[in-house]
């Protein structure tokens, strides 16, 4: 497979590398915007003010990543145009629509009632400025879902035709483009992998500050829920990422062999755990794997056939003309198992902590073992359960904030280099995609410049996060805890001072 740095080859770098960084921002929009509505919600029933610092503190990380999430999620339809020409004249009509429909109904939702909900606290009545968040909760969704849709249709198109005589593709069922499979499985394993990643941002930031005795009460609320949600995320993940890969063993069978690197076809195929081979004579070296277990998960029987990426490349000549079909085996295989591994890691990781928390816990101790003083959990009858166990679990639980986002990563590196050298699997070419007129040159100077930007966008929005991560929850002012009972307050509170700005 060609890999010169030709004008091809620098856009799917520059649009890897900007997709990527924008998806960081994605899921924890999706799974914040929720989190945040749901504790606003706990407060609106109890009007217990652990719960409305809660929503503050974890409200404004979400409103600093929503915010970067929109500045680079607007140069991916800039880069349309830019690199990819060809391939916005070729699917224009349909992938336009979904994209279209994001914008129409679920970016509004989201701009919005976030501007009702952050300017709204001293001005609406309680119930009414829940709904807003609830609504900007909705609005992620249904953002995810329209994007989805339109990678989706790239992953498996339908509901359309070629016109010749125009030279592209026309959209003739907006509907099944919605609710094929494809789109189905990947919203549900997308938005699971959300959750999971805002679980673990949670249960993070919330161990942080127990290990130092701050913010008990609220952080204590988050830890739980944020184990709650990585238990829950993480079994989600797990059932919609086996219903995705049945759906893309049928529909992309070179890119399940290419996650395997399984070369030739069998029965019984086998579930690589490890493999190392020579790619340019097709076939593994050193392989380690359980048997017939690949078979299970592509359909549910363990002696099912399943072809291999010989196999699938010859079918495929056969069936497109001259040509390597094959993706680069080995990204497409340890894409495939960081995706699971990191993602697996959370979700253990929530379950061992909702284990050690199972009882009402008291504060994380100190207690001096050999040289190194260490904390460890003490449960409420003040007896130390497992002092290096618990020990080793609060100091890896800070770190599992990132595992998530590194397993979202790999899988999207997965899912897009798994269908190359597709850019729409089975109609467009990715060669015949990139932007005729756009040289080599060009293209290093607008990646440099996007890698730059992003890097210090990445610095911003580090910083912005550890400020207000170390600043703790806020305090409650008078009118936080009594909010007007109309739209637009009482008139002697007009002049009051916003209690929740950024």
């Amino acid at each position: 497979m060609d890999i010169a740095l030709a004008p091809e080859t620098l856009a799917r770098w520059q649009f890897g590398i900007t997709t990527v960084y924008h998806f960081l921002f994605v899921p924890l929009t999706i799974s914040l915007a929720a989190l945040t509505a749901g504790l606003q919600t706990a407060w609106v029933r109890t009007g217990k003010e652990k719960y409305l610092r809660a929503t503050k503190f974890w409200g404004k990380l979400f409103l600093i990543n929503i915010a970067m999430g929109v500045v680079t999620g607007i140069v991916q339809e800039f880069q349309f145009g830019m690199n990819w020409s060809d391939y916005s004249r070729f699917v224009g009509d349909i992938f336009g629509a979904p994209l279209a429909f994001e914008a129409l109904i679920a970016f509004f939702f989201e701009s919005t009632f976030i501007g009702l909900w952050i300017f709204g606290w001293d001005k609406l009545p309680k119930k009414l400025h829940l709904a807003c968040i609830w609504m900007v909760s909705i609005g992620t969704i249904l953002s995810a879902y329209f994007i989805l849709a339109a990678n989706s249709w790239m992953q498996h198109p339908v509901g359309y035709r070629i016109n010749k005589a125009k030279g592209r593709a026309e959209l003739t069922d907006f509907w099944q483009v919605l609710t094929q499979n494809t789109t189905l499985a990947q919203v549900f394993h997308t938005l699971s992998a959300a959750f999971l990643t805002g679980g673990a941002f949670m249960v993070g930031i919330a161990c942080y500050h127990l290990l130092r005795r701050k913010h008990i009460a609220v952080m204590k609320t988050s830890l739980r829920l944020g184990l709650v949600t990585v238990v829950i995320g993480g079994l989600l993940t797990a059932v919609s990422g086996d219903t995705l890969g049945k759906v893309m063993f049928k529909q992309q069978p070179m890119k399940m062999a290419a996650a395997e690197a399984l070369w030739d076809g069998q029965n019984s195929a086998p579930f690589s755990i490890f493999a190392y081979g020579d790619v340019s004579k097709g076939h593994n070296s050193v392989e380690l794997s359980v048997p017939g277990l690949l078979s299970f998960l592509a359909d549910d029987t363990f002696d099912s056939y399943v072809p291999g990426i010989n196999d699938t490349n010859k079918a495929e000549q056969q069936k497109f003309g001259p040509g390597d079909y094959r993706p680069i085996i080995p990204v497409t295989f340890w894409g495939f198992r960081w995706m699971i591994g990191f993602g697996m890691a959370s979700f253990a990781i929530g379950l061992a902590g909702l284990w050690l928390t199972r009882k009402k816990f008291m504060l994380p101790q100190h207690l001096r073992v050999g040289e190194d003083e260490v904390p460890h959990l003490v449960l409420f009858k003040n007896k130390p359960l497992g002092p290096t166990l618990t020990a080793w679990y609060w100091r890896i639980a800070i770190w599992t904030l990132a595992f998530p986002l590194i397993a979202n990563s790999w899988g999207w590196i997965f899912t897009e280099m798994g269908r190359q050298p597709w850019v729409v699997y089975g109609v467009l070419r990715t060669r015949d995609a990139v932007s005729p007129g756009v040289f080599q040159g060009e293209v290093i100077a607008s990646m440099t410049v996007f890698t730059l930007l992003y890097a210090i966008l990445a610095v911003i929005e580090v910083r912005l996060l550890v400020k207000y991560v170390k600043a703790g929850p806020p305090e409650l002012t008078e009118a936080d805890l009594n909010p007007p009972t109309r739209i637009g307050g009482d008139s002697q509170d007009a002049d009051k001072p916003m209690a929740f700005s950024y």
